[in-house]
């Protein structure tokens, strides 16, 4: 009977910190159309994920998904912008994982290390403005072949996120 109290007491306390901490939710438009999503730990960090579908695989009959996941710092360095009016300015640094698959016909894949470096406005009300570059590399299978892959260090995404 303890032990079952004290998972209980342990859960229930998981789950009120996690609801209480800052999340945001959104999307993004860069190299695709992307849904992102930033779940806080404390002040200073955050986990954020991200899934994006690419605008120039339509063009050329190529589709696919691709997904990021980043745990970033906040004001890395003790950094932070230092002109903050009404809102807040914040920039953000992290790694985490990437991949993805494109071209469902020949189904190409790829899997790697990701990056994320970005600036973010907060405004006095729940709306969260970003611009962010979401470098990753890692491997492939185009064409049949296992490739090291530079994919994504080109794009620059523009974000817009719901506060809660």
């Amino acid at each position: 009977m303890k032990k079952i109290l004290v998972i209980a007491v342990i859960a229930i306390v998981s789950v009120v910190y996690a609801a209480a901490q800052p999340r945001a939710i959104g999307g993004n438009l860069g190299g695709g159309l992307g849904f992102s999503y930033e779940h806080g730990f404390g002040e200073s960090n955050m986990l954020d994920v991200a899934v994006s579908l690419p605008l120039a695989g339509y063009a050329s009959g190529h589709y696919g998904i691709g997904g990021h996941v980043t745990y970033d710092w906040i004001d890395p360095f003790n950094a932070p912008v230092p002109w903050n009016e009404k809102g807040e300015w914040h920039w953000y640094m992290g790694v985490g994982g990437a991949g993805g698959m494109y071209d469902f016909s020949n189904v190409w894949w790829y899997a790697g290390v990701a990056g994320h470096i970005g600036i973010e406005y907060d405004f006095w009300f729940p709306l969260q403005l970003s611009v962010d570059w979401r470098p990753s590399f890692g491997v492939s299978n185009w064409d049949d072949k296992f490739n090291f892959d530079l994919h994504g260090l080109y794009g620059i995404s523009l974000g817009v996120r719901y506060k809660f």
